[in-house]
Order: structure tokens, then sequence, then C-alpha cells
């Protein structure tokens, strides 16, 4: 599990650490520059004092211990006049001004020049120079060394007090109860954390909302049911009280009409349930002619036997990314209830069409009673039925289908417009 305080912590830790090698090296570098400068200059005074007259050769002590000076003399006739330490891995040969030699023992910084009737030869090992200026940035840097726990100290408490402000949010999550679902402070809020703070408030007040909608249902729902349940009870006991067989025939009709009456609310809720817009319907290609076709073949034995002329008046060919499910849920309750409230020798048109743009538009127009104008943004309510339906004593009903179709043409962002049919009843426009 990623932690965002160790993460912290190692990157700003290591970009400390990081910067005070990269200093150090400066430092040396800088150290070893003036260092070289300083002692090329020193070898040059050196060579400027020694004897500029010929005298007699005179050798210096074995002792190759000395990291100092050497120095070499030769006469102008190439003769070894003086030599300081006779083991120095050094040329037998000056070269004039300044130059470096690799040896065995390490690389020298060699100064040759001629003095008087004398050529001179001075050289010191580079490792005096490199420890000398390694010393001094060692110097330099040894403070902010020893400051470096301090520092890790201070870089874990300002981490933590930067994400404090997320242990508080964490802690007002965690003292909430499940039914808590009022929008989180954000005062007092750095500019970083109000983001999460206001997508979680926005996602408290979705679930408040699915709440709300889901107990308004719940209580619809168990408001719906006992009607018929109660009625199936009574109807049952009649059943059960029946003298003869006629009345029993008759009780037991009854009864299997209530039966399939809450068999098909139960149907209702249960579509109404899926067409949640946050449902999750998986989405694809539609063959929507063929997906219409189906629907219309499904009720036309319905429309038949009431004598209506159910039938498509103009279908062109369109594909649109939809649910076949849901779709075919949501035309078939528009068939549905045109086919209920159209009375026998009734006419029911369907027509799919195509606009320049590509999108598909579907029109159910019957010539029922259609819905009066004052009364068709409400049919779209769960549970309600228009005044025309409720006197309606042969057409039984819950008042969900057109929530049904509502829902499920939220979930596709289809547009659903009620209007006046030209046969004189209901026309339904979908526009995808």
């Amino acid at each position: 599990m990623q932690s965002i305080r160790r993460q912290l912590l190692f990157w700003l830790i290591g970009i400390v650490l990081a910067g005070v090698g990269l200093a150090g090296w400066l430092i040396y570098r800088q150290a070893l520059a003036e260092a070289n400068e300083l002692f090329d200059y020193q070898l040059q005074e050196i060579a400027a004092a020694l004897p500029s007259e010929p005298f007699a050769q005179i050798f210096g002590a074995h002792n190759d211990a000395d990291e100092g000076i050497v120095i070499q003399i030769w006469s102008r006739t190439g003769s070894l006049m003086y030599y300081s330490h006779p083991r120095a891995p050094l040329a037998p040969r000056a070269e004039l001004g300044f130059s470096t030699e690799r040896t065995d023992r390490g690389d020298w910084r060699v100064y040759g020049a001629i003095v008087g009737d004398n050529v001179v030869q001075l050289a010191q090992p580079l490792s005096v120079r490199n420890r000398l200026a390694a010393n001094v940035a060692l110097r330099t840097l040894w403070p902010l060394i020893v400051l470096l726990p301090f520092l890790g100290v201070a870089v874990w408490g300002v981490v933590g007090r930067g994400l404090a402000p997320l242990r508080r949010v964490t802690r007002a999550l965690d003292a909430r109860r499940p039914e808590a679902l009022d929008p989180l402070p954000e005062a007092r809020l750095p500019l970083e954390v109000r983001p999460l703070v206001r997508a979680l408030n926005g996602l408290l007040a979705r679930l408040s909302a699915a709440l709300d909608t889901q107990r308004a249902f719940v209580a619809d729902a168990a408001h719906e049911l006992r009607t018929p349940l109660a009625a199936v009870q009574i109807q049952s006991q009649l059943v059960a009280r029946a003298q003869d067989a006629d009345s029993r025939r008759e009780a037991l009709a009854d009864l299997q009409a209530g039966v399939t009456r809450a068999t098909r609310l139960a149907e209702q809720l249960l579509a109404l349930a899926r067409a949640e817009p946050d449902a999750g319907a998986v989405k694809e290609a539609v063959d929507l002619r063929m997906l219409l076709a189906d629907c219309v073949a499904a009720h036309a034995l319905i429309a038949q036997r009431r004598g209506i002329d159910l039938g498509f008046e103009r279908a062109q060919p369109a594909t649109v990314t939809a649910d076949a499910d849901s779709l075919r849920v949501m035309f078939g309750n528009l068939l549905d209830n045109a086919v209920k409230y159209t009375p026998g020798g009734g006419r029911i048109d369907v027509t799919l069409a195509v606009d320049e743009k590509g999108r598909a538009c579907v029109q159910i127009a019957d010539s029922g009673p259609g819905i009066p104008a004052e009364e068709r943004a409400r049919v779209f309510d769960r549970f309600y039925r228009d005044a025309a339906a409720r006197a309606r004593a042969d057409v039984s009903g819950s008042g969900l289908g057109l929530a049904i179709v509502k829902r499920v043409a939220t979930q596709h962002g289809v547009a659903i417009e009620l209007g006046d049919a030209p046969l004189g009843g209901l026309l339904v426009t979908v526009r995808f």
C-alpha cells in the first residue's frame, strides 16, 4: 500500500541529500581550482628564488616519503646539479612551463623554468592538492551535515502538518453515522484538499438523492401492492366460502384476475427499478427498425382481437447505441398503452424516420382519447393516472408504464414528447 507521507519523506530527504552532495562536489571543485592556482604560483615563486649562478653538484637525501615539493636543477649542459628527492618518479629531463606527469605513484604537477645559467624543475604530488581541497569542502559542509538529522525531523513535521487536513477529513467521515449525508465543511481547508472534499460532497448529494428515491419507491410500491394483495386475499376467502360450483368458478376467475394484476404490477416495479439512470445497462449498436418490428409483432395479436389496425406507416433503417432490452421495455409500454386505450375499430400508426443528421425519431400515434395537455407533464410520475384513464372501468393500470418509459429515456438521453395525433388521439414522439 502506497503512503503519501512515506513518498514525500523519501523524495524530500533524497532531494536534500542530493543537494548536499552536489554542493559538496561543487565546493570541492572550486577549492581544487583555487588550490591549483595557489600552488602553481608557489612553484613559480620557489623557482624564482633559486640561485641563478652555477654551483657544484649537491644531491639531496634519499627520502621519498616526503610529499612536499621535489626540486631538480640542471646546468645548461644537461648535468644534474641538485635533486632534493632522488627517488621521486619524475622524468630525467625538464619540460619548460607547467605540465602534469602520470607515474606509478600518482599524478604530479611539474613546473620547469630557466633561472640564470640553470634549468630548474619543481614538482608536487596532486594528491596534496586534492587532500587540501577535500578538507576545505568538508570544513564548509560539516555544519550542514550535522544539521541533516534536524532537517529530517523538520521535513517529517512539515509533511505531517501538510497532511493534517486529510486526517481531519478522514476523522470527520469515520465519526459519521450511516444516515448522515449532509456535506462536509470546506472552511479552513487547503486549496489542494478542497477538490477532494467537493467531490465527496457531490457523492454524498447523489447518495442522498438515490436514497430518497429508493425510499419513495419502496413506499409507493408498498402502497400500490397493498391494494391488489388485499384484493387477492379477499378473493381467496370468497373461493373458500363458495357454496356451489358456479360461485366457486366466479370467485376463482376473480382471484386469477387479481393475481394477474399483482404480477403485472410487480413486473412493472422491477422494470422501473432496472430503468434507473445509474443502473449500468450495457449499450451497443441496435437495429431500431428490427426492434420496433418485434415490439409491434408482440402486440399485433391483442390489437387484432380488439379490431385495432396496428402497423407501420413508415420505417426507415436506423441504428442507435443503446441497451436493446431497455428499449424493448420502453416501446413495449408505449404500444401497450396505445392498444389498451384505443377503442375497438381504432388505429395505431408507428413511424420511424431519420433526419439529415442521422438522428432517429420514432412516433406512435393512436385514435384513442389522448391525454389532456394540462396533465401531460404529470403522467410520467410514478403511479399517476390521468382522469380519463381512471374513469375507464374496463382498463386496469398501475400508473407505472409511462414512468418506466421516462426512466429508460433518461437512461439513454432520449427526448419524449406528448402531443395530439392526426388520428385524434395521443402522439408520442421519441427523439434519439
